[in-house]
């Protein structure tokens, strides 16, 4: 569940109203990636950490 792929939109409404008078979609596209990439990222190294500290209390 956790890496399956599904079409999100994550703009705010000013970004969204800019970009969407944009031809081609290709900047709104590029935003949006760049808004999930951000939002993964704390939640990958919190996950990482918490998996590293199951794994040495383990361990003991």
């Amino acid at each position: 569940m956790l890496f399956a792929i599904s079409n999100v939109e994550a703009q705010c409404a000013m970004c969204r109203a800019v970009l969407e008078s944009e031809d081609g979609q290709k900047t709104a596209q590029g935003i949006n990636n760049g808004i999930v990439y951000l939002m993964l990222i704390p939640y990958i190294l919190i996950g990482g950490i918490g998996f590293v500290i199951y794994r040495k209390l383990k361990q003991k």
